[in-house]
């Protein structure tokens, strides 16, 4: 899909292993399925609950649009087309805002990436195969797109 940097589904292994910080958010350690990626996400989970064990498609975009056009940050209610939105549950939008890695020099197969993106205060950091995160730059902004899977 054009102006998708990264879609796998996720399966949520933990919530707030450190305590809850906060009433309205927690703080999810997750597993994609895919590529073995490992995902820590804050959700506000007074607007979208999750629960140890679910597991969620996650589509990280720099655009709404589903041509993969650049949004022009305005909306306009008259626009007919529809939007990548509208096939999922949660929707933010964020700015990455620190790329490091993990140097495993002794096996180079074993070498880590990870992506830090804020959401207006809600932190995501998305570790694993640089491969998998080549389209990744800092101060690039982006949208984080969920939606509960059944199972």
């Amino acid at each position: 899909m054009a102006g998708v940097l990264f879609e796998d589904i996720f399966n949520v292994k933990d919530i707030d292993p450190g305590g809850k910080q906060f009433d309205r958010v927690s703080r999810l350690h997750c597993e994609s399925e895919s590529f073995k990626m490992d995902l820590i996400l804050d959700v506000n989970t007074w607007l979208y609950p999750m629960e140890l064990g679910d597991k969620f498609r996650l589509v990280l975009a720099v655009t709404l649009r589903e041509d993969g056009y650049i949004d022009t940050g305005d909306w306009n209610p008259m626009e007919t087309e529809g939007s990548r939105a509208d096939s999922f549950e949660y929707v933010m939008h964020g700015s990455i805002y620190r790329i490091e890695g993990e140097d495993s020099s002794k096996e180079p197969s074993k070498t880590k990436l990870a992506a830090y993106v804020s959401f207006g205060g809600l932190l995501m950091r998305l570790q694993g195969d640089p491969n998998n995160l080549h389209g990744f730059e800092v101060d690039q902004s982006l949208y984080l797109l969920m939606k509960k899977l059944a199972f």
